[in-house]
Parts: structure tokens; sequence; C-alpha cells
């Protein structure tokens, strides 16, 4: 099979988008840079449209890889015939390309292998022929030292022949239908763990059983802990009588004596080879096909997160709140430069409001302060209504925002060096601040999986995870454009083209060299070649550049063309931009050739009319209920402000300003029928739940979506 065949058959798109986005990627182009530039080419083809190219070029490289290695191993074997090579080159999955090698893999001292070499081969023909009636007698003449009587004899065969069985691609095939169309999975607690405090929330578990299809991912996943942390035993059932005898009805032909030697040793197959195994790759599917799900959600809720509204360049005054250890407090400038630290102790045991009152004041006058940001952790409610008590002198917004991975990004080498002269509670009160201002910016310093908005993101195939979340944040990166003259390496080293060594080569050369002030001047970055300026500069953004082109989302390679506009215009690049009813007159089908069509020709006069437009929303103002203090001041039927803080196929968390999130299952997101969580809400959306349950033991919160 050919790639691009392979790729149509999966994805259904265009045979000549597959194409010219393979030799795209072959030249080494991201999938930022082929989805916003390259449009003629792909036939405007998506992020997503091409991520799934590049998903089956992947795979399909893989199983080519496979093939090779298994033709290798078959024709050092000897027994690579021409027929067995085709049927191999042909294998269109893994699954059907490890079915043929089965026979041909080497095995060590099996029930087979030894009948085999004790000279049973032939009478396990013998049986298989089905013409003869008399078994017992022909077992007779294959007596030996190892193979005393004839019941040894025809046991030996019997092995073989369930080798043979296990082995037959079309019976595994037909198992495989019955576990994938009836499969139960049933789990029952280990009884010693039965009243472990650990396993208690896993024990709607003890005693489960369902058909394995309908099994939801977010449950298997927790099955699966549970069995893997030991508390349960997992188990895949079938009708195992049903599938034995469909087997028999393929195999068994006649009914001479043969046909009950042929019955036992397909029983055998069937228990000892054919369902153990094919019941742990059915359970292996199943697995994958839910760490496919839950890293979908994990990704649609870090994009969500990542492109958080930011307050933009602001000089913010950052609190990470704490009882005894004190409230630590750092002033930042707009550029999220450090200018002052220290540490207030409002609360128990010190309990000095007054001197941290007066303190916060101070410094807001002293560093022109014009926003509040507060962590969500320990002692924030606390600290938010302390704060909502001072009257400053200039309007001061108050935000109170996730500290998820601050104390990760805190004792990270990233913020080492960064701050090499300041502890952790100072690193991790700016990553505070600092991810109010600019979320994305801020977010990407630290791993995704500890910004805590997965589900069971611990318990999936880590290295797909880490593939699809790496993409996620090169998406979001570039989908904003990065200001190259003040972002860190972490989140350079997302931008298109660029890498972790190029990131810190660009940072090396803005500090030696200063600013840059054009995008030409990128190309002075050691290393930094045409390849990389290509895929990236149109990512990177220079404020105040003398080319207002520079601060814009259009390629370089475009700057002659919308001179050729302007020129045409009778006005300057300087003079179209932000021109509505310029840009409107243009007609743009005079500009189209073989290089570039109407759906570049379209984005560019977008973002002429508004270049260098962050389309995210902007950080609004939020106030829990200021009555709630903890989980036993909740009651049935109360209306309470919150905050999305998670999605999952089941449901979304929300943030109610106390320790515990509280949990709005899907059912109760809407009077109708919910498909998908994301049609109702979005991560940090700010909502009003109606409190239905409290659980305090448990510390479990139900609530329902108030519309």
């Amino acid at each position: 099979m050919q790639l691009i065949p392979y790729i149509l058959k999966h994805t259904q798109l265009p045979e000549k988008s597959i194409q010219n986005t393979v030799e795209l990627l072959n030249e080494d182009c991201t999938i930022p840079f082929i989805s916003r530039y390259r449009k003629e080419k792909t036939g405007d083809l998506d992020e997503v449209q091409i991520g799934e190219i590049v998903k089956f070029k992947d795979q399909f490289e893989v199983l080519e890889k496979r093939k090779l290695a298994i033709i290798k191993s078959v024709e050092e074997q000897g027994v690579l015939t021409s027929e067995l090579k085709k049927k191999l080159e042909e294998a269109s999955d893994i699954t059907s390309l490890e079915d043929l090698y089965l026979p041909f893999k080497k095995k060590r001292n099996t029930k087979s292998e030894v009948a085999i070499k004790n000279g049973l081969e032939p009478l396990a023909k013998i049986i298989m022929a089905q013409n003869n009636d008399d078994i017992d007698f022909i077992a007779s003449q294959y007596l030996n030292d190892e193979v005393v009587n004839e019941d040894e004899a025809i046991e030996g065969a019997q092995h073989i022949i369930a080798e043979w069985i296990n082995e037959r691609t079309d019976v595994r095939n037909q198992i495989r239908h019955q576990l994938e169309k009836f499969a139960q999975i049933t789990t029952k607690v280990v009884g010693t763990k039965k009243e472990d405090e650990k396993a208690q929330k896993f024990r709607d578990y003890f005693d489960w059983s369902e058909t394995l299809n309908r099994c939801p991912s977010h449950r298997l996943l927790a099955i699966l802990r549970a069995e893997n942390e030991k508390f349960i035993r997992v188990k895949i059932e079938i009708e195992d009588d049903r599938a034995i005898e469909k087997i028999e009805e393929r195999i068994i032909k006649t009914r001479s004596s043969s046909a009950k030697y042929i019955k036992a040793a397909i029983e055998d197959a069937y228990k000892r080879l054919l369902f153990p195994s094919l019941a742990n790759e059915t359970l292996k599917l199943a697995k994958e096909k839910a760490d496919e799900e839950a890293i979908q959600v994990f990704s649609k809720n870090l994009k969500q997160l990542l492109l958080g509204a930011p307050l933009g360049e602001k000089r913010i005054l950052a609190i990470d709140p704490g009882f005894r250890s004190g409230c630590k407090v750092v002033c930042l400038n707009e550029q999220g430069d450090l200018l002052h630290n220290e540490t207030i102790y409002p609360h128990e045991p010190q309990n000095d409001s007054i001197g941290a009152i007066k303190k916060i004041s101070t410094l807001t006058d002293a560093y022109k302060i014009e926003a509040i940001s507060i962590g969500n952790g320990t002692a924030s409610r606390e600290t938010e209504h302390l704060i909502k008590r001072i009257h400053f002198k200039n309007p001061i917004e108050v935000f109170v925002v996730s500290e998820a991975g601050a104390s990760i990004y805190s004792a990270s080498k990233i913020a080492r060096d960064e701050f090499p002269n300041y502890d952790v509670t100072v690193r991790g009160s700016v990553s505070i601040g600092r991810r109010l201002a600019d979320p994305l910016a801020e977010l990407v310093k630290i791993d995704p999986k500890s910004i805590g908005v997965g589900q069971y993101q611990h318990d999936v195939d880590q290295t797909k995870l880490k593939t699809s979340l790496d993409t996620v944040v090169e998406s979001c990166v570039n989908a904003v454009g990065v200001n190259i003259n003040t972002a860190s390496v972490p989140l350079l080293s997302y931008v298109s083209g660029i890498g972790p060594k190029l990131a810190e080569n660009i940072v090396s050369y803005r500090n030696e060299n200063g600013a840059f002030t054009s995008r030409t001047d990128i190309k002075k970055v050691p290393r930094l070649g045409g390849k990389a300026f290509e895929q990236g500069a149109a990512f990177l953004r220079i404020k105040g550049a003398k080319n207002p082109l520079d601060d814009s989302a259009v390629h370089p390679e475009r700057y002659e063309l919308i001179k050729q506009i302007a020129k045409d215009k009778g006005v300057t690049i300087q003079e179209i931009i932000g021109n509505k009813k310029a840009l409107e007159s243009i007609n743009l089908d005079q500009y189209c050739n073989d290089d570039i069509g109407l759906p570049t020709l379209k984005d560019i006069i977008k973002e002429l009319e508004k270049p260098g437009l962050d389309t995210r929303e902007k950080a609004k103002v939020f106030t829990f209920n200021q009555n709630i203090k903890s989980i036993t001041d909740l009651h049935e039927g109360q209306l309470l402000p919150g905050i999305v803080n998670n999605i999952t196929n089941f449901g979304c968390f929300v943030d109610i300003g106390i320790k515990e999130s509280g949990l709005i299952h899907i059912s109760n997101l809407s009077d109708t029928f919910v498909k998908d969580v994301n049609e109702h809400v979005s991560l940090q959306q700010q909502i009003i739940v109606k409190v239905l349950e409290v659980d305090v033991a448990r510390k479990r919160i139900q609530l329902k979506l108030h519309n």
C-alpha cells in the first residue's frame, strides 16, 4: 500500500490536498505555517485536518517499518514465499500484519514446539485431515522415548492443532468480532482492600459489570487505575460456549473419530491461547480509545486555558496567599519584571491585618499598581476579603487566578534561570501575577500535565499525550503571535520553525544587541537560517517597528505584494493599514496567480484591517459569594457564582470559592440531551450554579447549571 491512498482511506480529504500537504511536511514545514500560509497548496485545510494527515502519515511509516522487519525475519527463516510476501506487503494495519507473522514468530518451549520435537506433527496432520476413523491405532505408530502411550501421542498432536487454530487469521478475527460486540468488563474488589481508605474512591467498582463497548472512557480509565493500584481485579468475558461453537463450525467438517479430538483441541486453543491473548488485545484497544478521548478532552481544556483572557500590559501586584507562612507579595511592571517583594501576615496566627493593609496601600502607590492578582489556593478567600477592605487612591481591579502549576514552575530550571537570586515563594508569586497579564506567555513554562485541566492524564499513553499537548501549545502560541522583544525562551521555542535552541539564541542575541527593530534583523540570529525564518517570521511580532507589517500576521514573503497593492491605490503601506474603505475596494482577483490565491489574499486584507490584533477576550473581574467559606456552608438549592476550572466527558468541575470544586454532571448542564459538554460551557467561564447535593463525608458537591 502507498502513503497517499492510506491517508485518503482514513481521512476522506481531497487527494491533491493530501499530496501537497505531505510534500510540505517532507520539506519540514510546520502545521501552523502550512495552515496559515500555504492555503492554495492544501486546498484551505485547517490545523485539525493537517494534524490528521500528520497522524496517519506517522502511522503508515510505523506500519511500513514493521513490515520490513517481519519480511526480513521470515526471509532469514527460509520460509518467505512470493505469496506470503505479497500478503505482508498488502497488510493495511498492524493487527492483520501481526496475524500473518504469528506462525513464523520464534516460540520457546511451547506445548506445540515440544510435541513437534517429539515427532507428532504428522499425527496432527492426519487428525486434521478428518478422513481416518482409527486414530488410536495410528497414534500407536508415533510412540518413542518421549511419547510412551497413545494418549500422550494424541495429546501432543492436539497441542499442535491448538497452535494451528490459534494462528488462523479467520478464527482470530471471528473471536475479535465476538469481543468487540459482546465483551463484558467485570470487576471484583480484592478481599483485603475493601476497608482500605484509599480504595473508597473506587467503591463503585468493587462489584461492577457492563458491556465493554458501552463503558465511557472516564469509567474505563478509573477501573484500570483501581486495578493498577491493586484494589480490584478486572476480567473480560464473553459467552465461551458460543465462541467455541463458532470455531467448530469453521474447522470440523466430518463426523469421523477425528472430530472429538479436534473438538478438544479447539477448546484448548480457545481457553489457553486465543481468548487470553485476544481479550487482552480488546482491553488494550479499549484503553487506547479511552486514552484518545481523554487526551482530546485535555487538549480542548488546555487550548481554552492557554487562550484565556489576558489583562494585558499592566502594573500588577500579585499575592500568593497563606496562613502560617504569610502571604508573599510581589510588584511587577508592565513587562512582568519583578520590582519588589516582601511578606505580609494578615491571617492566623499573626493576624496583622492592619499592618498588611497599610503595606498593600503603600506598595500600590509606590509602584503605580493597576491590578491585583491573588492565587486561588489556601487563604485565597480571606486574602481577597482583606484586599477589598482597602480604599485605594486610584481604581484597582482585583482578580483571583488559578495557581495550578505555580509551585511546579517555581522549582523548575526555567524559574531558577529567570530568578536565580530569589526563592520559590517569590517565583511562584511572580507566576501568579504574570498569568493574569498573559496566561499563554506564563503557562507555556509549565508542563501541561501540572496545570490540572485533564481527565486521568497520568493514566493515558504519555507519549501520545505529550505529542497532542505540544501540538495544542504550538497552535495557541502561533495563533496569538509572539512579541520577539519580550518573549521568554519557553514561549519562543513553540513558535513555528524555532524550537528550544534557536529560542535561546534569539534571547542571547537580544540581550547582547538590544531589541529587534525589524523582521529582517531576525536573520542575524546565529543558526537561524532561511527555513527557520520562512516558518517563523510571520508569527514573531515587533512592536513599534518602522515597517508596520512587522507587527502583523502578514508573512514577509507578501510584503512586496502589499507594497504593489498600496501603490495601485495611490497610498503608502502606512496609509492603507486600518483603512477599511480602501481595503474593501481592492479587486483581489487581479492579484491572483499560480503562487497566491483568494484564501491568502482575504487573510492579508483581514489582517491589514486590524494588524496584530489579539483575538483573545480581555480579563473580567469576578467575585465569589463572600458568605461561603467551606463545604459546610453549602446547602441544597443555593445559587452561587462559579468559574469552570475543568471539563471532562461526564461534565465539568466548578470553582465556587472553597477548597473543593463542585461537579455539574453532563445531565445537569441542560434540560435537554447534552452530547458535548463544550457546547454548553468553556474553561474559565463565569457561571451561576445551583447546589443539588452536598456530601461532606466524601467531599463531593453536585451542582446544576443555572440559566
